[in-house]
């Protein structure tokens, strides 16, 4: 039977919310919608293309803990309020998935509070 685990970014919205910021699952990791707050101090920045920013260093500490890296996401969804504003995240999101080309997903959405301007949402397959 595959092991099977959970990692624990710390935020408060994960014991409010009953989830956890990922899941291993044998060699894949399933990391839950993540935004753009620093949860070390939960405080988010207004610029959308900081808190992709944001977002992916969260993701990236996830998979660390998991034993990977950015470098083993085969899957990412962008979720964001305003559509116009994905462009703005096109240098950051480059720049962490450019090597790497996951498949992805790009949806307007409602968010849970009006302070997001993005969520993402990872899958990724370790090769340890």
């Amino acid at each position: 039977m595959a092991e099977r685990y959970a990692i624990s970014s710390g935020s408060v919205f994960e014991e409010k919310y009953g989830y956890t910021r990922a899941v291993v699952d044998g060699d894949r990791v399933h990391v839950s919608g993540t935004t753009g707050f620093d949860y070390a101090t939960m405080t988010i920045s207004d610029d959308v293309a900081e808190q992709a920013e944001q977002c992916l260093r969260t993701i990236d500490a996830a998979l660390a803990e998991a034993g990977g890296s950015i470098a083993d996401v085969v899957r990412v969804r962008y979720l964001l309020p305003d559509g116009a504003d994905f462009e703005a995240c096109a240098p950051v999101l480059s720049r962490w998935f450019g090597a790497v080309r996951p498949a992805a997903t790009m949806m307007v959405v409602g968010l849970l509070d009006p302070r997001m301007k993005i969520e993402i949402e990872a899958e990724a397959r370790l090769t340890r």
